[in-house]
């Protein structure tokens, strides 16, 4: 447990940081819009399960290609989801405000 006297300190230099480079804090808060990589693993177990999909109904298995196009959908939401602008970072903010 840090001091009364280390935590001004601390909060001094927190503040100093800030101020001296808010790009880094930016990169370390995970705010800048940095581009979303859409995970490949995702996108190809999609696009397999789409395929899959169509080749079951031209066979005439419906109930098999339905089932199989839920799943495909669930996976394209979950990409989606995953992938949406505006989503915050999963880092916790380095330099929380000082009270």
């Amino acid at each position: 447990m840090l001091s009364q006297e280390d935590n001004r300190r601390l909060a001094q230099l927190e503040r100093q940081l800030r101020r001296d480079d808010p790009d880094f804090c930016a990169r370390m808060r995970g705010d800048l819009s940095a581009r979303r990589r859409v995970p490949l693993s995702l996108a190809l177990t999609a696009a397999v399960i789409w395929a899959a999909t169509l080749t079951l109904a031209l066979f005439g298995w419906w109930g098999a290609a339905a089932v199989a196009a839920v799943w495909g959908t669930v996976i394209v939401a979950a990409l989606a989801y995953r992938c949406r602008p505006g989503r915050g970072s999963s880092y916790p903010d380095v330099f929380p405000p000082s009270w």
